[in-house]
């Protein structure tokens, strides 16, 4: 138990029986954290809900090593302890208002987190804006930097892009200097949304075929993008294969469409020098995801979202809806719902 709280239990969002559907949420209690070595213990005052809470929640989710059976990834709050933990140089210390990403646990009071994988709060974020920030501008971050290595001057082209993580890459890949970013969506409104926040053009999947639309957009027939950030998979495998330009990359994070490929070409993998890779974020190591918030970090990722991801839109920490934690079936429903456009937030009271 932590010095600094007078109890050793807290409250957090559990679910009866281990697994079930939303309404199988409540607020009951569980043992305060006991930190390890270089762990910081936060309180907690504002998490971001993710699609990969409700696989867990329904038992779909095998958690990560050493991982809390509590739900969330992301959160803002307070340092109340942080024992021995630094930061390179940097010590945290108590009252410090900060925001990062877990491996779980963020649906509670406090949590503990490894003191790589928190930063501290700027004073012209909310806590909410700051809890929307971990898990989608990181994952983002990950595939636009990190694997496909984008460089200036590249185009880009996001599947999902009204979604919580497509938002986040419209965003930063303007920041880092993208060419044009195009996007796919399921509505005229989302694709009107995307364009607000930097997308050069959205095509509305429902409405046309988007390999062929986006074709006839940039005028090109052998190829229209240097990098595709994926979540559909199956489906689109072949468009994508087709829509990416010579030495093209493309990171698959998800295969919401299906995971099973029927028909493409994969000569051109060959003609075109692609690169392909999957990747996930939560099942990485702590070593491993700790640099990626350190790279975010030295690549001023947070100050290039503050400044400006959008161009002349200006930064859009896209928050769809705030709910009280005692509203966290309601919350659940929502994004089940396909509701959102942008991050729910739900606030510890």
């Amino acid at each position: 138990m932590s010095s600094s709280t007078s109890t050793s239990v807290m409250r957090a969002v559990l679910i009866k029986d281990g697994k079930g559907p939303s309404s199988s949420l409540y607020i009951g209690e569980a043992p305060i954290p006991t930190l390890e070595q270089d762990q910081v213990l936060v309180k907690v005052k504002a998490f971001g809900l993710n699609r990969m809470d409700i696989l867990q929640r329904e038992g779909q989710y095998p958690l990560p090593p050493g991982a809390s059976s509590i739900l969330g990834v992301e959160f803002s709050g307070t340092v109340v302890d942080s024992g021995d933990a630094t930061q390179g140089s940097k010590k945290w210390s108590a009252g410090q208002e900060v925001f990062g990403l877990a491996t779980g646990g963020a649906y509670a009071e406090y949590i503990k987190v490894s003191s790589k994988m928190i930063l501290e709060k700027p004073n012209e974020l909310s806590w909410e804006q700051a809890a929307a920030i971990p898990e989608n501008f990181l994952t983002a971050y990950q595939a636009l930097r990190v694997i496909s290595d984008m460089k200036p001057g590249e185009d880009v082209l996001v599947h999902a892009g009204a979604s919580g993580v497509g938002v986040a890459a419209i965003q930063l890949a303007n920041a880092f200097g993208a060419g044009k970013v195009y996007i796919t969506a399921g509505s005229e409104e989302k694709v009107e949304f995307c364009e607000s926040i930097g997308a050069f053009k959205g095509i509305n999947y429902k409405a046309t075929d988007w390999g062929s639309e986006l074709s006839r957009i940039t005028g090109s027939k052998t190829g229209s993008v240097d990098v595709i950030v994926d979540f559909v998979g199956a489906p689109y495998f072949a468009s994508n294969l087709e829509s990416l330009k010579r030495d093209g990359r493309m990171v698959m994070l998800a295969f919401m469409g299906g995971a099973k490929v029927k028909e493409a070409n994969i000569a051109t993998l060959l003609l075109k020098r692609l690169r392909i890779e999957g990747s996930t974020l939560r099942s990485r190591s702590l070593e491993y995801q700790g640099e990626l918030v350190q790279g975010f970090v030295r690549e001023k990722g947070l100050e290039r979202l503050i400044k400006g991801c959008g161009g002349d839109q200006g930064h859009k920490i896209v928050i769809h809806k705030v709910y009280p934690w005692s509203q966290i079936k309601e919350a659940h429903d929502e994004m089940e719902a396909n509701r959102n456009i942008g991050k729910i937030i739900v606030t510890v009271e």
